[in-house]
């Protein structure tokens, strides 16, 4: 029995061994096995860094997106401001040019002016204006025209109704010295009586106070620079020649100037002004020649009927200006419009003045002509002048084109 159980342990043996050698694998099926392992493995590691290259590229885009968002953030802030800033400033301006067929001297192209308007809202009671002109196309030594700071100053609203301008601002008189726009007034040249009595356009620098009084009545009071009129040369006692233009101007003797207007009728306007300085000269003169200028203006316009109506006038003090015949200088015109269409409209105007020089000659002018509207900031206008009077211009055919925006 023992032996029967010690054979078939024998064989039991024998057949596990037999199988084992059956399934065992050969050393070359070995070395497929082993590389097909190591290619699983580099293919492993292969996704493993991939994986660590996405993660450092996710770093990458993610500190590149931060710095695009503060950058835009920045972007932004710089872009509301700009957005701010425009809001609150305002461009503009002005321009026109002229022909001019003169009977005693040659014709005339001339691009006659160019201004350019900017000013700024700081709050509602704070805001600067400026205006800046370019006259007769061409500046610099030999060429006819100036570059010219016409008005720059802060205005600020100290009180309901009022306020108080400083810096360099227009005199407030007359009507055109404020409002000259070529689309707002009839005649292609601004009228004589503006232009050399008081003179148009006319700036200094200083301080105005203005606002209302009343409904309907309104002030000005100002303190600023004042006129220097030559008292010798072929411009002497001239009025116009005596603007100092706030360029490096004297300043030894001050102007005041004062106005009342009253706009509480629907079209009138009425206007009464003075302006009083203690020498015209800042010096120039054997004596002081204390100036006062008086001036009044009426306009009225009903329907398409329009007058305008002005009177100035200077009384000078001083040996220089009475010898010179030169102490008492004056003028005023009349002008009425009419309106034949929406568009286009005809003027008729009458002025005497006395040009302010050592020749003491009273000229007559007379201005008829039309205005064409293309838009309401955009004229044309043609118009025929006669002047009468000792070395007058003669007669003149004017053309003209202007615009405002």
């Amino acid at each position: 029995m023992l032996k029967k159980s010690a054979l078939a342990l024998a064989v039991s043996f024998a057949s596990v061994a037999a199988q084992a050698a059956e399934k065992a694998p050969s050393l070359e099926e070995m070395w497929k096995i082993i590389q097909a392992q190591q290619a699983e493995i580099k293919s492993l590691k292969s996704q493993l860094n991939s994986a660590e290259n996405n993660i450092q590229e996710t770093k990458v885009m993610v500190a590149a997106t931060a710095d695009a968002v503060e950058q835009g953030a920045a972007t932004s802030g710089k872009l509301s401001k700009l957005a701010s800033w425009a809001e609150k400033t305002a461009v503009g301006g002005y321009g026109e040019h002229h022909f001019n067929h003169k009977e005693d001297s040659d014709d005339q192209i001339d691009a006659h002016r160019y201004v350019l308007y900017i000013s700024h809202q700081y709050s509602d009671t704070l805001r600067f204006f400026s205006e800046w002109e370019l006259e007769h196309s061409l500046a610099g030594d030999g060429k006819p025209g100036e570059v010219e700071l016409e008005q720059a100053y802060v205005e600020w609203d100290f009180a309901q109704n009022h306020s108080v301008q400083f810096g360099q601002f227009l005199v407030p008189v007359g009507i055109l010295n404020e409002t000259h726009e070529p689309d707002t007034f009839y005649g292609t040249e601004r009228n004589k009586v503006e232009s050399e009595v008081l003179p148009a356009t006319w700036w200094e620098t200083g301080i105005q106070f203005k606002g209302e009084l009343a409904p309907g009545l309104t002030y000005n009071a100002a303190v600023h620079s004042g006129l220097e009129v030559p008292v010798s040369g072929s411009s002497a006692y001239r009025i116009r020649s005596g603007r100092q233009k706030s360029a490096e101007a004297i300043a030894e003797d001050l102007a005041f100037t004062g106005r009342l207007k009253y706009t509480g009728i629907k079209g009138l306007e009425l206007a009464a002004g003075v302006q009083m300085q203690q020498d015209i000269t800042q010096g120039a003169a054997i004596d002081d020649a204390e100036a006062t200028l008086l001036t009044a203006h009426a306009i009225y316009n009903s329907g398409n009927f329009g007058f305008r109506a002005l009177w100035a006038e200077w009384d000078i003090d001083g040996d220089d200006f009475e010898i010179a015949g030169a102490d008492d200088l004056s003028g005023w015109y009349v002008e009425p419009s009419y309106k034949l269409t929406e568009k286009l409209g005809v003027f008729v105007r009458y002025s005497e003045y006395d040009r302010g020089n050592k020749l003491n000659t009273d000229f007559e002018t007379y201005d008829f002509g039309v205005n064409y509207w293309l838009n309401p900031n955009v004229v044309l206008k043609a118009d025929y002048t006669d002047t009468v009077g000792d070395g007058d211009e003669g007669d003149a055919f004017n053309l003209g084109v202007g615009w405002s925006y």
